[in-house]
């Protein structure tokens, strides 16, 4: 009698975005270590959609007292019972009521202090998100963490009542797991021996109907486009023509008229005649600079390149096979022995790939290599404020998304103006002399500065909740190392309900 295993406590919590991530990305989760400079509403929020999936440990950095302002906005503070407490302990305190499973601090330090004092603070996180940091601070701190790509990646997130924006510093950030839309390839027109020998072997003419019925359509074409090729010098179909004449032989080799599967390999039938080749922008990374320096110190990502392009110069010039196979027409047993081929040859071409590696790495790692090596990433990011550092680039942005363009703009000049009540023409000054002189502002600029004039400082518990789960979202991504994150300023507009990117 067998037993069911119940699953434990942890993946019963965490049962949803495991899914989403697998446990390798909430192994990453679990062992990192955020910095988020102030407790805000916002940073209290991005926190909140952190701290659920079980972030390791976060440390707030902010030596304010909680105001009444404070207390009115932040849903992450106990209202007047607040007022005059540390502002980083109350939030700490209550943040962690979500998750006995994560860690937190409150630091009541100063940032210019540790900033002038001890530089090497900021080597223990692993990323460090700032909300609405003063100027100057917040260039004082990206300039440090990008002169050295040891330190941890930057999230600064500005905001300004119904606007706001968040910008990702990070040097390089190569993702394995992108879950691509793109699908591996089954190699039908490259089909292995074991498939090849199978497709060969059974006698669709004298089959049992039923059986006939349920012979999965990757098969059918290996069958099919083996019987072509001997009838036209090796050669699949290459013109319109034969192409339709190939399917029209696929309908033909139904003994019923209702059988899906040769359904299904006629609207498949496009893979007997495109090659199965290392997509372009995988043979794209194979010239990423870090292969020709490549030493036993280079990120183990780049290694795994290395074997991944030695491994596509070899026949028959593909990526590795992946097992996985997509859903078909077929019954269990049928099914069962197609999985079953594709998983002893998908074995022996990762053995194979293993030989290829200069160094030893773990093994779940490049299994998880090798299944997703056709959606493969790698990104390279700019210092933060460097797009509006470039007068050109930046006039060439709005240029592209005036809408998007045109807030950012407004922030960027909001940031500039030293007034704690700014006016709409000293944002518009500011805004003009970020640009080339004579460049024209956008026509959707005057809606985003009058809201910056309107509510310069306001922290806004629905805008704070909306950037909580973007940037949130964002973060994640960077931690596990999974799914494709922005790379450039993300815009959000909640008077008119939108984001868009710079």
């Amino acid at each position: 009698m067998s037993t069911q295993v119940q699953p434990d406590n942890k993946t019963r919590r965490y049962d949803r975005q495991l899914r989403l991530w697998a446990a390798s990305g909430q192994s990453a989760l679990e062992n990192a270590r955020l910095l988020v400079i102030s407790a805000s509403a916002t940073s209290s929020s991005i926190l909140k959609n952190l701290v659920l999936p079980g972030v390791g440990h976060f440390t707030i950095l902010d030596p304010a007292k909680v105001t009444p302002r404070d207390a009115g906005n932040n849903f992450f503070l106990e209202g007047a019972s607040s007022i005059g407490k540390s502002r980083a302990e109350e939030a700490v305190r209550l943040l962690l009521e979500l998750n006995d499973g994560v860690e937190g601090k409150a630091d009541t330090s100063s940032l210019e202090n540790i900033l002038d004092t001890n530089p090497g603070y900021f080597s223990a996180f692993t990323l460090v998100i700032a909300h609405n940091l003063e100027p100057k601070l917040l260039g004082r701190l990206s300039a440090l963490l990008w002169a050295d790509d040891t330190l941890p990646i930057l999230v600064a997130v500005n905001s300004a009542g119904f606007l706001g924006e968040f910008y990702i510093q990070f040097h390089e950030h190569p993702i394995i797991d992108s879950h691509s839309e793109n699908t591996p390839s089954l190699r039908i027109d490259k089909a292995f021996p074991a498939l090849q020998e199978y497709a060969m072997s059974l006698d669709f003419a004298n089959m049992d109907p039923t059986e006939h019925g349920h012979i999965p359509y990757v098969v059918i074409l290996v069958r099919a486009l083996a019987d072509w090729k001997a009838a036209h010098d090796g050669k699949p179909p290459q013109t319109s023509d034969e192409k339709k004449q190939f399917k029209e032989g696929l309908q033909s080799m139904k003994v019923k008229f209702d059988e899906e599967n040769f359904d299904e390999a006629e609207a498949q039938a496009y893979r007997c005649w495109t090659e199965t080749r290392v997509p372009s922008d995988i043979q794209a990374l194979f010239q990423d600079p870090q292969l020709g320096t490549l030493s036993p110190q280079s990120p183990p990502f780049f290694h795994l390149l290395d074997a991944l392009r030695k491994f596509s110069l070899e026949p028959p010039h593909t990526l590795p096979l992946t097992s996985s196979l997509p859903d078909m027409k077929a019954n269990t047993a049928n099914y069962i022995e197609l999985q079953k081929l594709y998983k002893t040859r998908a074995e022996e071409e990762k053995a194979h790939f293993k030989s290829l590696l200069a160094v030893p790495l773990d093994d779940a790692l490049i299994d998880s290599f090798v299944k997703n090596a056709h959606g493969l990433k790698v990104l390279r990011g700019k210092r933060y404020g460097a797009v509006d550092a470039d007068a050109v680039a930046l006039a060439s942005a709005i240029s592209n998304n005036p809408k998007a363009g045109a807030t950012h703009l407004a922030l960027s000049a909001l940031a500039r103006v030293s007034s704690s009540s700014p006016t709409v023409e000293e944002i518009t000054a500011a805004a003009q002399a970020l640009l080339p002189p004579g460049t024209e502002l956008p026509e959707e600029f005057e809606n985003a500065v009058g809201e910056l004039a309107r509510s310069p400082t306001a922290d806004l518990p629905n805008t704070a909740a909306f950037l909580g789960g973007l940037v949130a979202q964002e973060v994640i991504k960077m931690i596990t190392k999974q799914y494709v994150p922005i790379d450039s300023y993300c815009v959000v507009d909640l008077i008119e309900t939108w984001t868009g990117i710079v």
